[in-house]
């Protein structure tokens, strides 16, 4: 069955398997999406993901894919368009953190070069090929997306992982970038900042943000959730905000506000 005899917009969500992809995706999924998930390897966790999908009532396909191989991009795109049909949605979720965290003074260069080839060079050139995409074929009937994941470390200064928030402070510029390239054909395209989510990339300091939760870190004492990063995201990607684009969207509790 082709994207065109159903009718449906298309989702990519890179990193889709687990914790915030996850969250992402069935939330699209419940926005009436069907769903293209992208990660290393399918294991029983992207299998998870994708029953969840289909339990929605929505299609949904896992695509094996290092974001961070360019030579990949191109077949992943024809992979999804062959099962499902043309991406309308791209979200850029796939990421890593540093694998060791650390003084500034001790950063590696191999660890740099690590996030930023992940979490910077990988998203950009996915994303000039959708939007190469877009700007050739004019005549969707869904309004399409770009949805990068950063973090609230594109801001906050962490001198413990300071090779990633480089990385992620680069995906603000790349969301402008790409919003002026694009508004001309309407395409939205957003950054979403998450705050402390729980997932298995922030368990490694669960005690650290369960102290500064309950401390105030941020006005909303709690953990956040792949699903309020879900939410926010299908909010985006359904078009609710026609008349917007190159917006950050702080899903982090209010940590941003600054407070005297």
């Amino acid at each position: 069955m082709t994207n065109s005899q159903t009718s449906r917009p298309v989702a990519l969500v890179t990193g889709g398997r687990r914790g915030i992809g996850r969250g992402i995706a069935l939330a699209l999924a419940a926005q009436g999406f069907d769903v293209a998930i992208a990660d290393l390897a399918q294991d029983a966790d992207a299998n998870e993901t994708v029953a969840g999908v289909r339990a929605r009532g929505m299609r949904a396909a896992f695509f094996a894919c290092d974001v961070s191989d360019l030579q990949s991009h191109a077949r992943l795109l024809d992979a999804i368009r062959e099962q499902l049909g043309p991406v309308d949605c791209l979200v850029n979720n796939a990421g890593i953190s540093v694998s060791r965290r650390g003084d500034l003074l001790e950063a590696t260069p191999e660890s740099f070069d690590q996030l930023l080839h992940v979490n910077l060079r990988g998203p950009f050139f996915l994303t000039q090929r959708v939007a190469a995409h877009f700007a050739a074929d004019r005549e969707s009937r869904h309004y399409r997306s770009i949805i990068n994941i950063s973090s609230a470390n594109s801001f906050a200064a962490s001198t413990n992982r300071g090779e990633y928030c480089l990385s992620k402070a680069a995906i603000t510029m790349a969301t402008k970038l790409f919003a002026v390239r694009l508004g001309e054909i309407g395409v939205g395209v957003f950054e979403i900042r998450p705050g402390v989510i729980r997932s298995a990339m922030t368990s490694v300091a669960q005690a650290d943000y369960d102290k500064r939760i309950a401390e105030g870190l941020s006005p909303i004492r709690r953990w956040g959730t792949p699903d309020d990063v879900g939410k926010a995201a299908a909010a985006l990607a359904g078009g609710s905000f026609p008349f917007s684009t190159g917006e950050a969207i702080h899903v982090d509790g209010g940590f941003h506000v600054q407070r005297l």
